[in-house]
């Protein structure tokens, strides 16, 4: 059993120690899996990271204790400590992509790993790494364990990095956000293995998200943490089911349903936007309206990509990534596209903004033909009236400009605004429109949250006075209250402007709540289309059923109204 008791974690700096937690107390029995949820920033990975020893520098456990069966973590010694994790605790991380070495193969780092914590030779790693896959879940395993990592699609990557984990037969593994990029199908699969792997090898686990759909499906018991604190502790069915704490209670009524549409999401507690400013941008958007709404008319459009080439005397076979899909977006809508990871979704997005040139078919944006990448220039028309936001914000932004200047790129670039001046005090009023303070205008990046940074990323492409606008994954990464804020923005955008918005996502309760209409993507073909609620209340398509009943849900009686 893993003991946490008045746990406290600080971080040096310049103007005295900071405070990430204090007094956590949590258990994890053999075979339990216990939820770790809260907000960006309430604690959880570093509560995961003081357990196993891997706190950032110049962080350190300030207090409390730290006991796994009979051992004290706190009095382990350096070497010590690097011995027992693995041996006995293992983590997940979210992202299998940086978790494994791309130059080495599936193989290598497997036995490697079994090899560094066990004394046997090669032939018994080799045939242990082949049983580990097997349990997994990966066909095949033999032949794919002669794979690199970038030969795996990122549900086996994910389950690849289990494997590793398991290597060693640990007693605790730490997940931290395991299922955060993955599509609900590959989800639900990782969600399977965690759950079978607790019930049958009696492994403790920490499962940390911030997904309550996932937790209300897989956890025996939840923690829920704000601000580095404990809001609230107990079993799943207990802690859910009749939350005692507001903070659970508002929590949960920013998780949206499934089964109905609902008008807001609730946010439990809203950011402070500013005095009024945003009204003047609001007026600025509007004058550039121009005229009705614009729709988006796509028909037979494929998009093929090269072939990897196999042999030198053969030329590789193209791969088509769309296969002659047509779909229209009505002027002033909300067009929801869903489906598994790839299933061409992110390769729409990027042929309707001109970075993909489509190998057949025809595109109108209102009444004008969009070209392929390689006719539009950087001076056509389309390349101001379609922005794109997208998946990570932080990746979006450039981290060496600060906002003020991130946010005039598009006032000059496409000549809307000529005095470095007034391009300033608009993008100051843009922030107070998306819900900023004003002084965030001269900061960087890093000096933001996620959903800040994401409001941001919104704010600069509305700068560009668009007509139609891509939202690529914009909230999967995000908590559920953050969320709420960024899809409540964007309602209100669509609302105000007359916006056409492509809302890419594999979130299907977020699709229920944002989309007027939706298609279903799968292998680059569309198996459903209609209007929003006609799809989720009589999937006529076995794939979009298959989709709807592998989404985690509270239950019904667990939904906390916002």
């Amino acid at each position: 059993m893993l003991v946490i008791k008045d746990l406290a974690v600080k971080f040096p700096s310049r103007f005295g120690d900071v405070t990430a937690i204090e007094d956590v107390d949590m258990t994890i029995a053999p075979g339990e899996i216990h939820g770790l949820v809260g907000e960006s920033g309430a604690g959880k990975s570093t509560v995961g990271a003081a357990v196993i020893g891997l706190l950032p520098t110049p962080g350190y456990v300030a207090g409390g204790e730290l006991t796994l069966g009979d051992t004290d973590l706190r009095a382990l010694s350096r070497e010590e400590a690097h011995r027992l994790r693995g041996d006995r605790i293992s983590m997940i991380f979210q992202d299998p992509q940086t978790s494994l070495n791309p130059l080495m193969t599936v193989e290598d780092q497997l036995v490697e790993t079994i090899q560094a914590h066990s004394d046997v030779g090669y032939e018994a790693a080799h045939k242990r790494a082949v049983d580990l896959l097997e349990e997994i879940g990966i066909e095949n395993a033999s032949a794919r364990i002669k794979s690199y990592p970038h030969q795996f699609s990122g549900g086996m990557r994910q389950r690849v990095v289990i494997a590793l984990a398991l290597c060693t037969d640990p007693e605790v593994i730490i997940a931290d956000e395991p299922t955060t990029a993955l599509d609900v199908a590959v989800q639900s699969q990782v969600l399977e293995l965690i759950r079978r792997l607790a019930d049958t090898r009696g492994i403790a686990f920490m499962l940390i998200t911030h997904d309550i759909g996932v937790i209300a499906q897989v956890a025996d018991r939840v923690t829920v943490m704000r601000h580095g604190k404990v809001m609230e502790s107990g079993e799943t069915r207990q802690v859910l089911g009749a939350p005692e704490h507001p903070y659970t209670r508002a929590l949960m009524a920013a998780v949206p349903p499934l089964d109905r549409r609902i008008e807001r999401f609730a946010i439990p507690e809203p950011e402070a936007g500013g005095a009024g400013a945003g009204e003047a941008a609001e007026r600025w958007l509007l004058e550039g309206v121009g005229g009705a709404a614009t729709g988006l008319r796509v028909l037979d459009l494929s998009v093929q990509f090269a072939g990897t080439r196999t042999s030198l005397f053969k030329k590789p076979e193209p791969f088509t990534a769309l296969h002659d899909i047509s779909f229209e977006v009505r002027p002033g809508s909300i067009m929801g596209v869903v489906g598994e990871s790839g299933s061409g979704k992110s390769t729409l997005a990027k042929v309707l903004t001109g970075l993909v040139s489509p190998a057949s078919g025809q595109m109108h944006l209102g009444d004008a033909p969009l070209p392929g990448a390689k006719q539009r220039g950087r001076g056509h028309p389309s390349r101001q009236l379609i922005q794109m936001v997208f998946q990570d914000p932080y990746s979006s932004l450039n981290s060496r400009h600060r906002i003020g200047a991130i946010l005039a790129e598009p006032l000059w670039l496409y000549g809307l605004v000529q005095e470095a001046g007034a391009r300033r005090e608009l993008a100051a009023q843009m922030l107070d429109l998306v819900g900023l303070p004003a002084d965030a205008i001269d900061k960087y990046p890093h000096q933001f949250s996620g959903g800040q940074r994401q409001r941001i990323a919104v704010a600069r492409a509305l700068l560009a006075r668009p007509r139609f606008l891509i939202c690529d994954e914009p909230t999967s990464a995000l908590d559920v209250s953050i969320q709420a804020e960024i899809l409540n923005l964007l309602k209100d955008l669509q609302a105000n402007f007359g916006l056409t918005i492509l809302f890419i996502t594999h979130n299907l309760t977020v699709v229920r709540q944002m989309a007027d209409d939706m298609i279903v993507l799968r292998r680059g073909r569309i198996e459903e289309a209609g209007s929003t609620e006609a799809v989720f209340e009589a999937p006529q398509a076995e794939y979009t059923q298959k989709l709807l009943s592998l989404t985690p849900v509270m239950p019904r009686e667990w939904q906390i109204a916002g």
